[in-house]
């Protein structure tokens, strides 16, 4: 794709938006006022959830402000991730049934040579979409990426989900 074809495309988007918004789109950011972004955003019945990592464990006794570690393989990052997921949406009255659209990114693991764990996130996603509990299964990409934010960190997710008219 060209330079051009790229700025009239993010152009045209952009319109989009600007058209959804002088309609009443109601746009809602939520998140730490100190925060550089914001951890989600509603645009009309949209939940877009900004990408989550898995929790870190900051060691018992230590002095307050300790940035904490983040262990574990990528089934276990997963888990805590969609555990981290699963609570903001709780916190905007949606839950993993709500979500349309799924980004996740894997650092390669060293315990695999590099490569990502796609099996161990895949255990671990499939505990919790298209169960007999949650039978959803959003759209969802996959990609390996060179790094994350903060130091092993294997897994992050991104997701968007919807407000269904039952919810309203």
């Amino acid at each position: 794709m060209t330079i051009a074809s790229r700025f009239t495309l993010g152009l045209c988007m952009f319109s989009m938006f600007a058209s959804a918004v002088a309609d009443g789109l109601v746009v809602t950011r939520n998140g730490a006022a100190t925060a550089p972004f914001a951890s989600t955003i509603w645009a009309g019945d949209t939940l877009y959830v900004a990408g989550m990592l898995p929790e870190a464990t900051v060691p018992a006794g230590a002095p307050a402000g300790t940035r904490g570690t983040i262990t574990g393989d990528t089934r276990a990052q997963t888990a805590s991730t969609l555990q981290a997921i699963r609570k903001a949406l709780a916190s905007q009255g949606l839950g993993l049934g709500d979500i349309v659209q799924m980004r996740v990114y894997l650092v390669g693991d060293p315990a695999q040579d590099g490569r990502m764990d796609f099996a161990g996130m895949n255990a671990a996603y499939l505990e919790q979409f298209g169960t007999p509990d949650q039978p959803n299964k959003p759209v969802r990409a996959t990609v390996q990426v060179a790094g994350l934010a903060v130091a092993g960190a294997l897994v992050e997710i991104e997701v968007i989900a919807v407000r269904t008219a039952s919810k309203k």
